[in-house]
């Protein structure tokens, strides 16, 4: 990475046109780069390296990719030279709350016309994940989520995907329908037959209650899998 103690490469001695601060105030965030927008979150750099060197250096690590760069930890930051733990969790943060507005613009407005439209907003939520979670949205008469719920994390076992649980925040929320979801980190779409058995099972104990198992939705980098879809449901 070059060294800026010469003045002449500082960001302050830069044309203002080219700093970032000054460029976000003067043309908006849109004409910044990734780089850019990442050395203003940072600030400040160190003694050999300025802010945008640092934040080209994070980009270089996730290969250039927003999507990679979401899924580093406070660890992985730290690995970088100058980026220590708080300017590391003021970058965590600064995607989280770009996860939660994609989130909150979502499909939850809604009502699902389909099992694409569920994967989408399933994938905003889960894609930096590198873990499996299962969850369950809560679906009204009108066909509109109510409500979204991760069951568990780490795996589906018949103990943590408890269909007693879920039926409990079926009704607690009102909810006629529900649809069953998980990630596979893996990228692997294809249901396990711990997938199958536990669809059967929560879908059996539902229809006891008059509440519909609308589908099972996995997802992952590679697209999504519909239970409903196959046929399964």
């Amino acid at each position: 990475m070059k060294n800026i103690n010469n003045t002449s490469t500082s960001i302050k001695n830069w044309s203002k046109d080219d700093q970032p601060y000054e460029k976000i105030k003067n043309y908006g965030p849109m004409q910044l780069s990734n780089s850019e927008l990442l050395a203003i979150l940072i600030k400040n750099g160190n003694k050999n390296n300025s802010a945008i060197d640092l934040a080209k250096a994070i980009m270089m690590r996730c290969n250039n990719c927003l999507n990679e760069l979401g899924k580093l930890s406070l660890i992985d930051f730290q690995k970088i030279n100058g980026i220590g733990e708080t300017k590391s969790i003021t970058i965590m943060a600064a995607l989280e709350m770009g996860r939660r507005r994609l989130n909150s613009e979502s499909v939850l407005k809604q009502s699902i016309k389909g099992s694409h439209e569920v994967a989408q907003y399933l994938n905003e939520k889960f894609k930096d994940l590198t873990y499996e979670v299962f969850a369950v949205l809560f679906l009204n008469q009108a066909n509109k989520i109510i409500h979204f719920e991760v069951i568990s994390k780490g795996g589906i076992t018949g103990t943590v995907a408890d269909p007693r649980i879920i039926l409990r925040l079926a009704i607690g929320f009102g909810a006629v329908g529900i649809i069953l979801c998980h990630n596979h980190p893996s990228g692997n779409l294809n249901p396990s037959n711990a997938d199958k058995a536990i669809t059967k099972k929560i879908g059996e104990a539902a229809s006891l209650m008059d509440i519909k198992l609308l589908d099972h939705i996995i997802v992952s980098d590679e697209g999504y899998y519909s239970f409903m879809e196959e046929g399964l449901i």
